[in-house]
């Protein structure tokens, strides 16, 4: 089976290149990179005016499968993942049953390899049932194929636990991805502290049960000689923590969403429990920091946290209403808006964040697009215009803020292992 993809702008992450050329991909793999390809082909695809990169990956979802299955699963999470370019993607543990076993995880994976093709990676629990009181068996989830191990949802307040988690992850070479909050200082509040929460006068989330957990976590990561990845930073404070970190040589790496570098706390005063997610919205100057950090590469991944929720769940009054808000069928577009178009970023480190550097952190063999790596590929129209309209996504969850909007930046393929499982129609 051969594919070809002609005259598009082929952006290479890794070396930060931008290129017009012709790709052939040949039994699922990338057999020549070059301009003006003249061979037979089963499919040609007309990529002039398009970027073609390699396939997105999201090292951050909910698919809610098992257990949840109202508001996701893995099937639909994996076409509304191709409708947005993603063609690999690790989700997170939050099931019922939790993915703490060998044998949810095998299930994670079963499912998946029925679906549309894009690669469902499981991430495994670091506590049994995420209760933060015993560690899961890390060396049997990992035989099982889990590729890291996170309680996301939950922080893990005990000190000594999480020392624990990180030794043993260490040993088996597989990250632990954090929530860090501390849960004592946001239980049961629903968006940032500051002046929003005052107007509503609701009790906020503070930004300082961030900021705590995440420099408890890189000097855990400091003192025990291991890797640790922040989910979801969301303060300007945060960030700094993690960049002086680094800078210490700390193995800590961290992701952030497009919510954060988009939207403030005020997002609460028009779309209500729609903008509640965890961490919250914060203000201005986060979003700043938040930018700050992708620019200068203080923040290595741009994930979705996609966690899709029944309407009536986010119906409710906000301190009732669930948390959190569908991102697969956006991202890339809202990135591009925010980031590209408004020149805060090239292209190709935009790129490099939401391919080449997830995958690296996951210890994937995905993100990149050269001779003979496989062919996952993205290609998207970076200057179509549209709007979002969350009754045409392909996910079950509907619950976004983004709802109406428009935006700059459209998925046209999506391809895995050389087959196209996703051609925008319109």
């Amino acid at each position: 089976m051969k594919l070809l993809i002609k005259s598009g702008r082929i952006v290479d992450p890794i070396s930060g290149t931008v290129t017009l050329s012709d790709l052939l991909v040949e039994n699922g793999k990338v057999a020549l990179i070059e301009r003006g390809l003249e061979t037979e082909a089963d499919q040609v695809i007309n990529a002039k005016g398009l970027v073609v990169c390699p396939g997105l990956v999201d090292m951050h979802v909910h698919l809610r499968d098992p257990g949840l299955t109202y508001k996701e699963d893995i099937h639909t999470g994996a076409l509304a993942a191709a409708r947005g370019g993603v063609t690999s993607m690790a989700c997170m543990a939050n099931t019922l049953p939790v993915l703490d076993t060998p044998e949810q995880i095998t299930y994670v994976k079963e499912k998946a390899a029925a679906g549309c093709g894009v690669h469902v990676y499981p991430i495994g629990a670091v506590s049994v049932g995420l209760k933060g009181k015993e560690l899961t068996d890390a060396e049997a989830l990992k035989k099982a194929g889990a590729v890291a191990l996170s309680d996301d949802g939950n922080n893990i307040d005990d000190a000594n636990l999480m020392r624990d988690a990180l030794l043993k992850a260490s040993r088996q070479g597989m990250p632990i991805l954090a929530h860090c909050e501390d849960t004592h200082m946001v239980a049961g509040r629903a968006v940032n502290e500051g002046s929003v929460s005052r107007q509503l006068w609701l009790e906020g989330r503070p930004a300082i049960a961030e900021e705590l957990v995440v420099m408890r976590d890189a000097m855990l990561a400091e003192e025990t000689h291991t890797a640790v990845h922040v989910c979801h930073i969301s303060t300007a404070r945060a960030v700094d923590i993690v960049r002086k970190m680094k800078k210490k040589g700390v193995q800590i790496t961290c992701e952030t969403c497009p919510q954060y570098f988009t939207l403030t706390e005020d997002e609460i005063l028009t779309k209500g429990p729609m903008a509640r997610v965890n961490p919250p919205l914060r203000t201005e100057k986060d979003v700043k920091g938040i930018i700050a950090g992708l620019k200068d590469g203080t923040i290595d991944a741009i994930a979705t946290d996609h966690a899709p929720h029944a309407l009536e769940e986010k119906q409710r009054s906000l301190p009732r209403a669930m948390s959190g808000m569908v991102g697969l069928e956006t991202s890339l577009a809202i990135t591009l808006t925010q980031l590209y178009h408004t020149g805060k970023m090239e292209l190709p480190d935009i790129i490099r964040r939401m391919t080449a550097n997830p995958a690296a952190i996951l210890h994937l063999q995905k993100g990149r697009l050269s001779l003979g790596s496989d062919a996952d590929i993205t290609i998207f129209d970076p200057d179509e215009e549209w709007v979002i309209d969350p009754e045409k996504f392909a996910s079950k969850g509907r619950n976004t803020p983004f709802a109406g909007r428009t935006v700059k930046g459209k998925v046209k393929y999506t391809i895995v292992g050389g087959k196209v499982i996703y051609q925008d129609e319109q």
